[in-house]
């Protein structure tokens, strides 16, 4: 089984600078690549004069998150892709784990270790945490993770367990499954793509799990940080087209007709909290959402599962101060 390590940079040197070496350290049965897209630092010069042994492949244009991926991947041969944030710390012997999912059950596509935060190593980061889960209203979360609250590591999640997604923070997924898939849907651009791509692989009959027995350490936002208002707009915008193309046709129209009300009220709450650019925001998103829905439609699968939720109603009880489940 081959591991190829791929990080997405785009001027990112100080990041590849600080953690690229625990990269090369802890992963000797990878084969690490730097995919850089477009970057208009010194990230490649730097690259090829500090690390010798890392491949580059360079993308013509930042073409964000998922179409960069997309076209990097496709000069990588290996069994499994490791996506890995260039903000993120890897540990002794974090590979062991993942080999020995992969290698136990042929039904497994997608893998992610148990992420905290770099900057508070005994808590959770918000980008994955304990492993990726979805309420009934399609609204994405993680164990050890809810909306903004996070929970400190108290070895709570060391377990080996299926869930919902995986984070794109640091995804194992089967190169084949991700062919399979199309990659990622580039409409995305950034953020929730993953989640897509690991719902369209759970209606193919495929797993997505997590590990508690391996641990990255994820700085997060070190491309596009939670207030800067584009990273809302995708986030809404992305999450609406998600729903469109995956949720059973039973579920399609209330979950969505609720999500676009309950969007009002959180495009105020953020305009409040954040900003009012915030509130603008998550308006745009709604508009691009609607433009992007004929081809949402199209791209739909033919099987879609029946909608696993692992908690009722999330938004009401976090904000209402009682329980999760």
């Amino acid at each position: 089984m081959t591991l190829a390590i791929a990080i997405l940079n785009w001027n990112g040197k100080s990041w590849l600078e600080q953690f690229l070496p625990s990269v090369i350290q802890y992963s000797p049965e990878a084969e690490i690549y730097v995919i850089d897209n477009a970057s208009s630092d010194d990230s490649v010069l730097f690259l090829e004069s500090a690390f010798s042994s890392v491949k580059i492949i360079r993308n013509k244009t930042n073409s964000g998150f998922a179409a960069g991926y997309n076209e990097g991947l496709k000069a990588i041969k290996a069994d499994i892709y490791c996506l890995l944030n260039s903000d993120v710390e890897v540990t002794e012997n974090w590979l062991s784990p993942i080999f020995g999912l992969f290698s136990d059950n042929q039904d497994i596509a997608a893998i992610q270790p148990k992420i905290l935060d770099y900057n508070n190593k005994h808590q959770f980061e918000f980008a994955g945490a304990g492993g990726g889960l979805m309420d009934n209203l399609g609204y994405p979360y993680c164990r050890g993770r809810v909306f903004d609250d996070v929970e400190t590591d108290r070895g709570q999640y060391n377990d080996k367990t299926e869930i919902f997604w995986a984070s794109g923070c640091s995804l194992f997924i089967r190169s084949e499954d991700f062919w399979k898939m199309n990659g990622f849907d580039e409409r995305f651009f950034a953020h929730q793509e993953e989640i897509d791509l690991c719902w369209r692989l759970k209606n193919e009959g495929r797993k997505i799990f997590y590990t508690g027995q391996s641990t990255v350490y994820h700085v997060g936002g070190g491309t596009l940080n939670k207030q800067n208002p584009r990273k809302t707009f995708l986030n809404f915008r992305n999450n609406l087209t998600m729903l469109v193309k995956n949720l059973p046709a039973s579920d399609l129209i209330p979950v969505i007709f609720s999500r676009l009300v309950l969007d009002g009220f959180g495009g105020l709450y953020l305009g409040y909290k954040n900003g009012w650019p915030h509130l603008w925001a998550v308006l745009k998103a709604h508009f691009a959402f609607y433009a992007q829905i004929p081809e949402s439609l199209r791209l739909r699968q033919k099987n879609q599962i029946k909608f696993y939720y692992q908690s009722k109603w999330l938004i009401f009880k976090h904000f209402l101060g009682t329980k999760n489940n």
